[in-house]
Order: structure tokens, then sequence, then C-alpha cells
């Protein structure tokens, strides 16, 4: 299981972080001080770093340096107060792969998380995916219908890949909660149904057949006849 190592003093912050990884699948460690995040990161067991910049024994900025200094390239997700354009610059110059400030959304963290542990594109591997006239570019994150271009939110696109990924299957909304929140909400919980209806907004209604009581398919709406719901 993928290890992520957090570096945050505050207790609070720490455990409502590393509940929300443990629930999406992810090991974590979190520990409050610089020095004790240098010595686990560079152990190497570590596949990602969140890393707060005002911890008691020293700036995060530091232990970025010094895991940059020693060639330790772990992944470094920076997760701070400190939201000045002055600083994001300085994290991202001096070696971090992303700057997020807080407060911020669980889910948001996640995605990120998630885009750093993404490895490279093989020559081989699909970057597009596409079914009737969608069409989903996972390098550029560009969503076409036809050929017109659509904006979708992080979670949309998540939820958009995981139907191309799955066309023409039934997926309940558990299978959705699990595959793109990745972690467990409340059952009464409708989010599922709202993003499904973000997507029949932008890409069209056709697209998307509603299961009563089990949840949604993605359908060819050029070669079948709609039956959706709405």
């Amino acid at each position: 299981m993928t290890q992520i190592l957090i570096a945050e003093d505050e207790e609070r912050i720490a455990a409502f972080i590393a509940k929300g990884l443990h629930g999406a699948g992810f090991e974590t460690t979190a520990v409050p001080t610089g020095g004790e995040a240098l010595a686990l990161a560079r152990t190497g067991d570590y596949a990602l770093l969140i890393l707060d910049l005002g911890l008691a024994d020293m700036d995060g900025f530091d232990v970025l340096r010094r895991l940059r200094e020693t060639g330790d390239q772990t992944p470094v997700l920076i997760l701070t107060a400190r939201s000045s354009v002055t600083d994001t610059v300085a994290g991202l110059e001096q070696g971090a792969d992303d700057y997020m400030a807080k407060p911020f959304r669980f889910e948001e963290l996640l995605a990120r998380v998630r885009l750093r542990l993404r490895p490279p594109p093989s020559a081989d591997e699909v970057t597009t995916l596409a079914y009737g006239s969608l069409q989903l570019n996972l390098q550029t994150r560009r969503m076409r219908v036809g050929d017109r271009e659509v904006d979708l939110s992080a979670r949309e696109f998540a939820l958009a890949e995981t139907f191309l990924r799955h066309p023409g299957h039934v997926l309940s909304r558990e299978q959705l909660l699990s595959l793109v929140w990745g972690y467990d909400f409340d059952p009464g919980s409708n989010v599922v149904d709202v993003y499904v209806r973000y997507l029949r907004k932008k890409l069209g209604a056709e697209h998307f057949d509603t299961i009563r009581g089990v949840g949604y398919r993605l359908v060819d709406a050029s070669a079948q006849p709609v039956t959706s719901d709405g």
C-alpha cells in the first residue's frame, strides 16, 4: 500500500488528513517536526511528503531544501497557511511539486495527491479515452463532445474518466463513491446524483442512463436510443 508522510504540527489537521487518506487507500505517518520528517523521508519508504511550512523546530522550506540538496526527489506537496504569491513561487522554485493553501478542501488535496503519485505515461499508454462523441484527454485534461470543448471541475473530470473507463457498464452509486471520491460518505448522501446531473448538463443527458435503484451507465448516444430518465 502506498505510504504518505505528513509533516504537520497541528494534531487536529494531521489527524484529519491521515483519516481521509487512509479512507482513500493510503498508509500514512504523521510527524510534528521537520527533523522527523527529514529522517523518515530519507528512508525512501514514502511515495509523497505533505509538508507544512510552520513547523516548530524548523521552517518547512529548510526541510525541502535539505531534501533536495541530498538529491532526494520524493514528491513534496506544501500545505500551509502562507498563501502569498511570494511564498508559492519560493516553494515551487525550491523543488516543491505542488503548493496548497489552508484552509483547504480534502477532496482537492486528495486529487492533488493522486496526480503527484500518477506515473508518467509510457509510450504505449492510453492518454485519450473516447466513447461515441465523447473524448477525454488525460494529459491535457480536456473534454470534448463532438467538436465542442467542455470545461470540467476536478471532480467532474474524475467522474467522466470513471465512466469512460467503463463504457456500457452499470456502475452503482457505491462503486462511483469508491472510485471517484475514494472514501466513505454518509450513506444518505446524494453527491453522486448531484455530479451526474452536472455532467448531464455539460455533456448532454443522452449520454447517461439511469438504472433505477442501482446507479448509472454511460451509453453511446449515437448508436442506441436514449433511455435516460434525466
